[in-house]
């Protein structure tokens, strides 16, 4: 899911905007619809950051969501759809009101890019947008299942309101796209389904276990209940009380499993908390706890192998030799979180600060360097990127005569100054290395050859 800073969060709550740009964030959730995923998109736009259309007495604001699905397996647009949303009249102050609102949309398996943009409908300059890329693996018949979890600011049970777009299984679910809580949130609310629950025939109860764990691994919430089976499909929702949790990012996990097999399957996702009169008096416990009370212990062994596909860019030639021999999800999760803590720069702090930057520049990779149908990370540069962080200088050459397209970044911290070339050999957008004065990289004295048109 998208990034969020906590300076973002700040601005959002006090409501300063850019002048070119609105407030606006969205969500996501995919669900099981038959043989197909359910994708809905929540969106939120606050009102104060949009333009007041005056008509007689009346007052109101209004605004565009554009939005676009693109498989990356096929580099086709699947879905490409613009919307107006409005209020009817807004009255006075229209500071903390925002226009909520959720679109869904029906997609096959595969992976997608969702390409998202809001933007004032008297001012269309004033927009902001998101790049979202997710795989949708779909759901087995055959197995039990579970889909993402949706935040949401309330949920009314047993809703009469069957005409609300937020209504769905006899509730109706105010999302919270800002996927931030604390003072004007106390209370975070989720929902989730569960599927295929008869398909588990093996002896012994099945057991959804809840937690909330935070950016050290902590778990700060937890409880379990028995999932009868007497459904194949059940909806679960709650809520979880984080009024007297202190400022930070944190993990909301669903796991599913069988009280005797031990085996299951979980979903995640990430929020946010901003409590500024909550003093955090845990710092000194953050090296006194295991694998077993951290993110890595939900992972299934796809996750493991995902995970580390990214990471391996950093890793040594041992960790990647001995990643390769290791066997089954619970040994790949104790690899993982040893890799990770002994990179935490700051020990003293609650943060894996070079966890957060390396996943920073992940999502920034795969964004900005993608190509065709492969991901950012799988890139020449994008792998420059993930081990040598952001150049001091990029040197762009996209229309050159006579020449194809180049690239040359410079590192004036990295051995006394070092570049490596980019060059569009295919004319697909997918830059190759060609050179570089790095030892250890590819040296090319000839490169300036390699892009010659002629």
């Amino acid at each position: 899911m998208k990034l969020k800073t906590i300076v973002y969060i700040i601005l959002s709550a006090a409501s300063v905007f850019a002048q070119t740009e609105i407030g606006f964030d969205f969500d996501y959730a995919r669900f099981k619809y038959n043989d197909k995923i359910y994708c809905e998109i929540y969106y939120s736009i606050n009102q104060s950051s949009l333009t007041v259309i005056k008509k007689d007495d009346s007052e109101s604001v209004s605004a565009y969501v554009t939005i676009k699905f693109t498989n990356t397996d096929s580099n086709k647009v699947m879905i490409s759809k613009k919307y107006q949303v409005n209020t009817a009249a807004v009255e006075g102050n229209t500071s903390g009101k925002n226009l909520l609102g959720v679109l869904g949309f029906l997609i096959d398996k595969g992976n997608y890019i969702i390409d998202i943009k809001a933007s004032d409908f008297s001012d269309t300059m004033k927009s902001k947008s998101y790049s979202e890329r997710i795989n949708v693996k779909g759901f087995d018949d055959g197995k039990t299942g579970i889909s993402d979890i949706q935040f949401a600011s309330r949920i009314i049970n047993e809703s009469v309101n069957k005409s609300s777009i937020f209504y769905k299984n006899t509730m109706e679910v105010f999302p919270h796209p800002i996927n931030v809580y604390g003072q004007n949130y106390p209370i975070l609310f989720y929902y989730s389904e569960l599927y295929n629950l008869q398909s588990d025939t093996t002896k012994g109860d099945l057991i959804l276990n809840t937690q909330v764990v935070d950016s050290r691994g902590l778990k700060v919430f937890e409880k379990s209940k028995t999932i009868s089976k007497k459904n194949n499909e059940v909806v679960e929702v709650g809520a979880v009380n984080i009024s007297k949790f202190f400022s930070g990012s944190y993990t909301f996990l669903l796991n599913l499993y069988n009280q005797k097999s031990q085996k299951g399957l979980a979903s995640s996702k990430k929020f946010y908390i901003y409590n500024p009169n909550i003093v955090d008096t845990m710092h000194s416990q953050k090296n006194n706890f295991n694998v077993e009370s951290t993110e890595f212990a939900v992972l299934s062994e796809e996750e493991c192998d995902e995970m580390f596909a990214s990471a391996q860019y950093i890793a040594g030639g041992s960790e990647i030799e001995k990643f390769k021999k290791l066997s089954g999800a619970e040994s790949k999760r104790e690899f993982l979180f040893q890799f990770w803590k002994m990179r935490d720069t700051d020990p003293s702090t609650p943060e894996n600060e070079f966890k957060n930057i390396f996943n920073q520049r992940i999502s920034h990779v795969d964004m900005k360097y993608r190509a065709f149908n492969k991901r950012g990370i799988k890139t020449d540069r994008g792998r420059v990127y993930l081990i040598y962080g952001e150049p001091d200088e990029i040197e762009l050459h996209p229309n050159d005569y006579d020449k194809k397209p180049y690239e040359i970044w410079y590192y004036n911290s990295i051995e006394g100054g070092v570049l490596f070339v980019f060059g569009d050999l295919t004319g697909y957008s997918d830059y190759e290395l060609i050179h570089s004065t790095k030892r250890g990289e590819m040296r090319d004295d000839t490169w300036a050859r390699r892009i010659l048109t002629n």
